[in-house]
């Protein structure tokens, strides 16, 4: 890519004018696979000049994690698009240097080390707010910077277990499950992404000084689950596994159609609770004042979701998402990526885009989210390759070619 300036990146002999929200933003990222990058990418694909510090040696693990094109992860492209990446081991003190430079002109740091690594090598937070006062170190770690266990090392699906995620995940009376995605660590990359933008408008807006953004994976969990802390701590209730069922709220479930297939719905509200049974023929529960609100309808769920279940269960999958939609209950199949990339409400919205690998060879990924109507993010460049940016990003940071081909000689930088 080339050489930053404000809202501009050189590309040979073009410039290529960055448009986005954030495009007056330089963000650091010291993260590796999940967790920082994500967030990383988010501001990135708002604009925001994404410099991704990886090990020389190999680079980001992302870069062979599952499903691999010519030796290079699919994730990858995804997870990387709009960085630009440069190869520098911050073990040695010339890459240390190499961070203290780029955090001067930096206004976020994000990085997912275990707390203390970074004051081991000497690019923690006090160094380096002691170079740019208004810098933002968002940093994202198992459990938080302090407290009894903030020492130990923990991934996504820890924070899941211990956040209340896992134990409410599953059918009843089996094993804990997990969703198939690394869902703990992309909510942390979601707190992360606010808590950096809550700090560069307190910097940028009212003038205020850098902060730590600090993200437990742990608490970041726990953030998303509702109830269940007030609800054990003045009942004492426990809420348990319920398959595909949401707890307390009915009805709210997954049913089995006479071809086998699956329809998800969501029949709560009171007015399309009584759409939803005249549209299977159960007059009779419509019209039930006992069943007329929620806290009445959760009392009789099982009776309910039964009453669902035997009208499903007589018709094709079609036919009863035929029914719903005419009755304008909000129900829904249950989608394969097979699904996904030919439904007609993605297509129309071009929610999954087509892109263009380094050999030409075209891949559907994930558009980009939220769409901001006048400042939209945008796809500029998929993940590129290890050290891709190296000479351009210390060659703005006032590396000679010298310098820079010493640094390599040494191993220090990709």
């Amino acid at each position: 890519m080339g050489i930053y300036r404000v809202g501009v990146i050189v590309q040979g002999n073009t410039e290529a004018h960055v448009s986005g929200p954030l495009s007056k933003l330089r963000v650091i990222e010291l993260g590796t696979l999940i967790a920082a990058p994500f967030a990383a990418r988010l501001l990135a694909e708002f604009g925001a000049d994404v410099i991704k510090v990886e090990p020389p040696d190999g680079g980001d693990p992302l870069r062979t994690w599952r499903k691999m094109h010519n030796g290079t992860s699919l994730w990858w492209y995804l997870q990387s698009r709009n960085k630009r990446c440069i190869g520098v081991d911050l073990r040695q003190p010339e890459g240390q240097e190499i961070v203290r430079r780029l955090v001067a002109d930096a206004d976020v740091v994000i990085e997912n080390f275990r707390p203390g690594t970074l004051e081991r090598w000497g690019i923690g937070w006090d160094s380096l707010s002691a170079i740019n006062p208004k810098l933002t170190m968002v940093r994202i770690s198992g459990f938080g910077q302090t407290g009894p266990m903030s020492q130990k090392p923990g991934f996504g699906a820890i924070g899941e277990a211990l956040g209340g995620l896992r134990y409410t995940t599953g059918d009843p009376g089996m094993p804990p499950s997990r969703m198939g995605v690394s869902i703990g660590d992309s909510i942390a990359s979601l707190h992360a992404v606010i808590g950096a933008l809550m700090s560069i408008i307190n910097v940028k807006t009212n003038g205020g000084e850098g902060q730590v953004v600090d993200v437990s994976l742990c608490e970041s969990v726990l953030n998303m689950m509702e109830t269940l802390i007030p609800e054990y701590d003045m009942f004492g209730f426990v809420r348990e596994r319920s398959g595909a069922a949401l707890p307390g709220i009915c009805p709210s479930n997954t049913y089995r159609s006479r071809d086998g297939r699956f329809v998800v719905v969501g029949g709560n509200s009171d007015s399309i609770f009584k759409r939803l049974m005249l549209a299977i023929g159960r007059e009779d529960m419509a019209n039930d004042p006992a069943l007329a609100n929620n806290d009445g309808r959760v009392r009789e769920c099982q009776r309910i979701d039964e009453a669902i279940s035997a009208f499903t269960s007589r018709h094709d999958l079609a036919d009863v998402l035929q029914a719903f939609d005419a009755a304008q209950i909000p129900a829904s199949p249950i989608y394969s990526a097979a699904d996904i990339v030919t439904d007609e409400q993605f297509v129309a919205r071009e929610a999954v885009t087509t892109q263009t690998l380094p050999d030409g060879v075209s891949v559907r990924m994930p558009g980009i989210f939220p769409r901001l109507s006048s400042t939209p993010g945008q796809t500029r460049w998929l993940g590129p390759a290890l050290g891709a940016h190296t000479e351009d990003v210390l060659g703005t940071a006032g590396y000679s070619a010298e310098e820079i081909e010493t640094l390599r000689s040494r191993r220090a930088i990709a």
